[in-house]
């Protein structure tokens, strides 16, 4: 389920959660919020970029598989070879 994150329309109106902005997980089929559930104050949705990461150890396991070789940076100008 993904999980939107909201703020106060007018910060000063706000109670200290929606000031701040809150997330909630929602169904992509529920409606967006309209009013705080705290405070009942107008908000509006933020829009923020997805996380979206890779797993550091599967691109090592998955680069080591094919051949590449890793570098670590032990000080400036020195490496030293992880695999």
């Amino acid at each position: 389920m993904p999980v939107y994150c909201y703020e106060a329309k007018d910060a000063n109106k706000g109670c200290v959660k929606c000031s701040n902005g809150f997330t909630v997980t929602q169904s992509l089929s529920d409606a967006k919020l309209e009013k705080c559930p705290y405070c009942a104050c107008e908000i509006y949705r933020v829009i923020s970029a997805p996380g979206l990461m890779h797993s550091k150890t599967d691109l090592h396991y998955r680069a080591k598989r094919a051949g590449f070789k890793c570098l670590k940076k032990v000080s400036k100008g020195e490496y030293e070879t992880m695999y």
